[in-house]
């Protein structure tokens, strides 16, 4: 029989809910939701949520600014599988600093327990100018405070005395892309894992994901990619810094992901 991919949603309590099996299409070669897969959900919950408190993407075009995703941190504590039924909800924490805050939580079909959680940190940018906008422009009734993961994510900082190896180079391309042009902030995931030995993530699930996007990577251009290994006691810990390509001296760090197996 074949098994349907009922996609159910809700608003309760300011947290905006859906519940889904996994598609075939979301998981790796081991049957299991593949980490980029999450951050797309993600995504997607934060556009639908925020269009429906009024602050979503198309009423920030009006004010001619726009949501940008400048941190994430995921915690795996099992991945779901294949045709597996989820709870996924997410919520919003209001300003924290320069950053607005926004949570996720995904849980099994029962709701009993915790399959991932994640935590993110948003700018406010002026789309002409490209600076960011301090007003506030959330209602406060829709705050809520509760945390998936605790403390927000941090400025990710490569130890002292671990070197980086240049791995490979990946030019922005179609796929990549997303609506507004730019590479879309779940793929620097994927060319973090990729560059990974064959087959080390299918063996070694992903337990944690801790991103900085530092700088936008449009089509055309060429993100080198650099690898870090932590220590023999950290053995599956890694870090991948992306540097949009230039001479040396111009190279931009385009991202820091920090992953740990």
């Amino acid at each position: 029989m074949r098994a349907e991919n009922h996609y159910r949603t809700e608003i309760m309590n300011n947290f905006f809910h859906q519940k889904f099996s996994i598609p075939c299409y979301d998981t790796d070669a081991a049957q299991l939701l593949k980490p980029v897969s999450f951050m797309n959900y993600a995504q997607e919950q934060a556009n639908c949520h925020a269009s429906i408190l009024g602050f979503g993407y198309d009423d920030m075009v009006t004010t001619k600014t726009a949501w940008v995703l400048s941190r994430m941190h995921i915690k795996f504590f099992r991945h779901p599988k294949w045709r597996e039924t989820v709870n996924m909800k997410t919520w919003h924490k209001g300003p924290q600093g320069l950053f607005y805050i926004r949570d996720f939580k995904m849980t099994d079909e029962k709701d009993e327990a915790v399959l991932a959680a994640a935590t993110t940190s948003w700018l406010v940018v002026n789309i002409d100018t490209h600076k960011l906008v301090r007003e506030a422009i959330l209602d406060e009734g829709s705050v809520c405070k509760d945390d998936a993961v605790s403390p927000a994510c941090e400025k990710i900082c490569i130890p002292a005395g671990i070197g980086q190896e240049y791995v490979s180079s990946h030019a922005v391309s179609y796929s990549d892309l997303d609506l507004n042009g730019h590479a879309n902030n779940a793929m620097y995931a994927v060319w973090s894992m990729d560059v990974l030995e064959s087959g080390f993530a299918l063996s070694h699930p992903l337990k944690e994901l801790k991103i900085n996007f530092n700088h936008e990577v449009k089509a055309g251009e060429t993100v080198d990619l650099y690898l870090s290994r932590a220590s023999e006691a950290e053995e599956n810990k890694y870090w991948v810094e992306g540097r949009i390509r230039g001479n040396e001296a111009s190279q931009v760090s385009s991202f820091i992901v920090e992953m740990i197996f």
